[in-house]
């Protein structure tokens, strides 16, 4: 019995993608970027901790949400075949139970929220739903399915910054930061979708690796460099201290550095997956510099 308890928990796990820490933390990033480019940074633990807790909570449901509509595409993609609900390990209505559960708990951490920021904050949680729970149906009617994940990585700034400040009367600073968001998350998905391209032609999905073609690397690398640009300037705007400046200069090469590599449109899972991980860590670095910049 506690056997198949413990196998039933891998697979919601699994389902959830909690058992991958990168995919959780490249949520999470940029909200760390917005909470200490805030005129209040350093935040308090307290918001500090609804944030974590919504970012799992939230991108739980997004990924349930994305094995619910490609439940009979990732059977036939190399890369997904095996996910718990492809495969038949969770069957569809307790993915939807844990759905409907992630989405309750998202609403509660937004309830938790002070007062000051919770109307503010939900009503962004609420424009923010739509295209979480949009956003895996796209790869059928968008060329560029990449573009609304990134719209939707966008409100992981906006909510914290409200959270925070209770109003989103940032300027240039939470503009800059926003747009980073925007443009480092249509980078970095777009590599991720170069490892299923021959897979999702077959099929016939979308994805922005195969509407941009061979534009595919020339355009992460732009994206890339808009990030890093915009974080300088959301830095600048924010008097981020000297400290923040090489954390800034080593990630914008580190970035640069990572497309260089990607020598090839035909990338494996393996060489995406890395991809992935390595911006993870270059984020990390970047929010690593406004942490410090703070608190030294």
């Amino acid at each position: 019995m506690n056997n198949l308890l413990t196998e039933k928990m891998r697979y919601y796990l699994q389902l959830l993608r909690w058992n991958k820490p990168s995919g959780r933390l490249i949520l999470l990033i940029p909200a760390g970027w917005s909470l200490w480019l805030t005129p209040s940074a350093p935040p308090s633990l307290f918001i500090l901790g609804i944030v974590i807790l919504g970012g799992l909570f939230v991108s739980g449901a997004g990924c349930i949400a994305n094995d619910i509509w490609d439940r009979r595409f990732d059977k036939r993609v190399a890369r997904t075949k095996e996910r718990p609900l492809a495969n038949g390990n969770v069957s569809l209505k307790t993915a939807w139970r844990l759905l409907i559960l992630m989405l309750f708990l998202s609403l509660l951490v937004v309830l938790a929220i002070p007062k000051e920021s919770r109307i503010l904050c939900l009503l962004l949680a609420t424009l923010s739903l739509p295209f979480i729970l949009l956003y895996p149906s796209a790869k059928r009617w968008f060329d560029f399915p990449q573009l609304i994940l990134s719209i939707c990585w966008g409100f992981s700034v906006l909510i914290p910054w409200a959270a925070s400040e209770s109003s989103l009367a940032g300027g240039a600073t939470l503009i800059f930061c926003w747009l980073a968001t925007i443009f480092w998350t249509f980078g970095f998905d777009t590599v991720y979708a170069m490892a299923d391209e021959i897979d999702d032609k077959v099929i016939g999905l979308n994805s922005s690796a195969i509407s941009l073609g061979e534009k595919s690397i020339q355009t992460v690398s732009f994206c890339y460099f808009l990030t890093c640009l915009l974080l300088g300037l959301a830095g600048f705007k924010a008097n981020l201290g000297l400290i923040y400046w090489p954390f800034w200069m080593a990630s914008t090469l580190g970035m640069q550095r990572e497309v260089l590599i990607l020598n090839s449109r035909s990338q494996g899972i393996k060489t995406s997956g890395l991809h992935f991980s390595n911006q993870v860590r270059i984020g990390s670095l970047l929010l690593l510099g406004m942490v410090l910049s703070k608190v030294i």
